[in-house]
C-alpha cells in the first residue's frame, strides 16, 4: 500500500483516537496527539514514528473489531513507519529493495560473498582458504588489511550519510527545522528515554508483546541488541587503537580489552536477536501483516548472523576452518551495512528524531 493511503487509515483512526483519549497515559504518543487539533499529515509521520509498538493502547481499546470503527493503531502506525524509512531514503534502489527483503537479503549477501571471494582470489590466492593461518596479522594473510579498511570505511560513511539525510527529510516532512534538531536539552533528554527504552514500557507494566499478557521481555531482548552492537563498535575501536597506534595486529589474546568487550556484545547480540525472533514468531497477527513480520526479521536475522558468525571466527580463528569463516563474517558484514539505511536498522534515527522533537513541543506548551 502507497504511503498516502496508510497515512489517510492511520489519520482516521488518531481522530478517534484524539476524540476518546482513553490511552493518554500509556506514552508520548497520546499527549503529543493530544496538542494538536488536527491530525494531517506530518503529524501522523511524527506519531507514528514516536510509537513504540507497546501495543497497550490495542488491548485497552473499546473501539477494536469487530466494532464498526475498527480501531489498530499499532499495525497502522507500524505501516506507516515502516513505509518512512525507504520514502526518505536518498537512493532509490534500495526503495526497491525495502519492498522485498528475504530476497534482497539473499541476492546482497551473495552479491558480497562473491565479491569478497574475488579479491581474495586476485590477492592472497584461494588456497589461502584451505589452510591454518596462526599469529600477528593471520587475518590479512586471507584478506589484506587495505582491502578489509577500505571498503569498510566506505560503507561506514555510506551510512552516515544515507541516515544523516533521511533524518533531515523526515525532520522537515514532519515540521522540524534543523535548528531544533541541535537543541542541547531535546537531545539528551530524547536521548535518555531512547536508550532506557522509556516508552516501551505501555503505563508502566511492561510491553504487550506478543500477545495479551504484559511483560518486559521485549524491552530486556531489545537492550541486549543495542547494547551488544555498542560494546561490538567500542571493541572495534579498542582494536583500531591497538593495530594503529600500538601497532598490534590481530588477532587478540582472548583476555585482552577489544577480545572481551567483543565477545560481550557479540554474545548479547545473539541472544537479543534470537530472543526477538522468538516473539516476533508468537506475535499478534492481528497487529502486523506478513511484509512488517518479514522486514523485521530480516534485520534480526542479518544482525543476529553478523554476531555468530564473529563469534565462530573468534571460537575457530586457529583452524583451518578460520578462513573460511571470515570470508562469510565479512559477506554478512558487507549485508548489514548496505541495508543500514533503509531497513529496521534506520528506526533509532526516525524514532530519535520523534523523540527530539516531542521534548521540544512539551517545552513549549509546558506539558
Amino acid at each position: 500500500m502507497q504511503l498516502d493511503a496508510l497515512i489517510e487509515e492511520a489519520n482516521r483512526q488518531l481522530t478517534i483516537c484524539n476524540a476518546c483519549r482513553y490511552c493518554e497515559g500509556y506514552c508520548a504518543v497520546f499527549p503529543a496527539l493530544e496538542r494538536r487539533i488536527e491530525v494531517n499529515r506530518a503529524d501522523t509521520l511524527y506519531l507514528a514514528n514516536l510509537c513504540h509498538d507497546c501495543r497497550a493502547c490495542f488491548y485497552a481499546c473499546p473501539f477494536t473489531e469487530p466494532h464498526e470503527f475498527a480501531i489498530d493503531l499499532p499495525r497502522a502506525l507500524s505501516e506507516v513507519r515502516r513505509a518512512t524509512y525507504s520514502r526518505y531514503s536518498p537512493v532509490d534502489l534500495a526503495r526497491r529493495i525495502a519492498h522485498s527483503w528475504r530476497t534482497s537479503l539473499g541476492l546482497i549477501t551473495g552479491a558480497a560473498l562473491a565479491v569478497v571471494l574475488v579479491l581474495v582470489a586476485l590477492t592472497t590466492g584461494l588456497p589461502a582458504l584451505g589452510l591454518a593461518h596462526v599469529g600477528p596479522g593471520a587475518f590479512y594473510e586471507v584478506v589484506p588489511w587495505l582491502l578489509m579498511v577500505v571498503p569498510g570505511t566506505a560503507l561506514a560513511l555510506y551510512i552516515l550519510v544515507a541516515l544523516a539525510i533521511g533524518a533531515i527529510g523526515f525532520a522537515r516532512a514532519t515540521g522540524g527545522t534543523n535548528r531544533e534538531l541541535v537543541d542541547r536539552d531535546a537531545l539528551l533528554t530524547a536521548g535518555w528515554e531512547a536508550l532506557t527504552l522509556r516508552w516501551l514500557k505501555g503505563g508502566d507494566e511492561g510491553c504487550h508483546y506478543p500477545g495479551y499478557r504484559t511483560s518486559t521481555a521485549r524491552s530486556t531482548l531489545h537492550m541486549l541488541v543495542a547494547g551488544g552492537f555498542v560494546a561490538s563498535f567500542v571493541s572495534t575501536v579498542i582494536a583500531a587503537f591497538y593495530q594503529d597506534i600500538l601497532d598490534i595486529l590481530p588477532p587478540y589474546d582472548l583476555l585482552s580489552p577489544p577480545v572481551v568487550v567483543g565477545s560481550v556484545g557479540g554474545l548479547a547480540m545473539v541472544v537479543g536477536s534470537a530472543g526477538l525472533l522468538i516473539l516476533k514468531r508468537r506475535t499478534d497477527r492481528a497487529l502486523t501483516t506478513g511484509e512488517l513480520v518479514e522486514f523485521d526479521v530480516a534485520f534480526l536475522v542479518t544482525i543476529g548472523l553478523s554476531a555468530l558468525t564473529g563469534m565462530l571466527l573468534l571460537s575457530f580463528r586457529t583452524t583451518p576452518a578460520m578462513p573460511a569463516l571470515l570470508v562469510v563474517h565479512l559477506a554478512i558484514l558487507a549485508t548489514l551495512y548496505v541495508t543500514a539505511p533503509y531497513g529496521k536498522f534506520a528506526h533509532f534515527v526516525y524514532r530519535y528524531v520523534a523523540l527530539v522533537q516531542n521534548q521540544i513541543e512539551e517545552s513549549r506548551s509546558g506539558k
